[in-house]
């Protein structure tokens, strides 16, 4: 069965060339050209990744991705004129699992999707349900609880998380974590491990500034809280 992408921009050509290449890659295209046109067609047609711009008529990228955040879990890419760090901050801060500046190649973009897709679809062979504190994590269903309600996360913040928490007290580099968690193809991006940590602690820690779950280890990276 093909997987489902939903490609997002208002640039015809932009939209056209990449929904002509990614069909050839095997994906089954849909596209959306407004903020309220992608929502519309999220719900309808369930895409697996959306590729989603950020300046969009009727409604930003980043309103998009607010909203598609709290409508399902689905792989989100955002493509955007803007080289600002701050800006890429704010896109993964709301949840995009990855960020891409335009121009860029057509073929990075497929490779970005697939790495994308296989941290968002693919189950441990022998899922577990780990016990960490009040937090339950489910390698299976990739669902966390905290004292027995679920915690919304990102794909992205599930495998950072799952990732430290298979080793507490074991100190890992931000690099580490981009190749244990996010893949080799982002480790040009380390520092939005930062962004990535900063956003999981508001939604599992009872105090972010002062974290028992994830813990930063100054000039060395993360750990998980091995007293839990």
């Amino acid at each position: 069965m093909e997987t489902t992408l939903l490609l997002v921009d208002d640039e015809v050509k932009l939209l056209e060339a990449m929904t002509v290449f990614l069909e050839q890659e095997g994906f089954r295209i849909v596209t959306a050209a407004t903020g309220k046109e992608a929502l519309v067609m999220a719900k309808k047609e369930q895409p697996a990744l959306v590729v989603l711009d950020w300046m969009l008529p009727e409604m930003s990228g980043i309103e998009v991705c607010r909203e598609l955040r709290q409508m399902r879990a689905c792989g989100i890419i955002m493509l955007t004129a803007k080289a600002e760090e701050t800006d890429k901050i704010i896109g993964l801060e709301l949840g995009a699992d990855d960020y891409m500046t335009k121009p860029f190649s057509l073929r990075e973009l497929a490779a970005r999707i697939r790495s994308v897709l296989r941290r968002t679809q693919e189950a441990p062979d022998e899922p577990r349900i780990l016990q960490r504190g009040s937090l339950t994590i489910n390698e299976a269903t990739y669902q966390v609880l905290k004292n027995g309600k679920e915690v919304a996360l990102t794909p992205t913040e599930f495998k950072l998380l799952h990732t430290l928490s298979l080793r507490p007290g074991i100190v890992l580099s931000r690099l580490q974590l981009m190749k244990m968690a996010m893949e080799d193809d982002f480790i040009n991006y380390e520092r939005t491990i930062d962004s990535h940590i900063s956003n999981l602690r508001k939604k599992i820690e009872d105090d972010p500034a002062v974290p028992k779950y994830i813990q930063t280890m100054f000039g060395f990276g993360y750990r998980f809280g091995d007293r839990l």
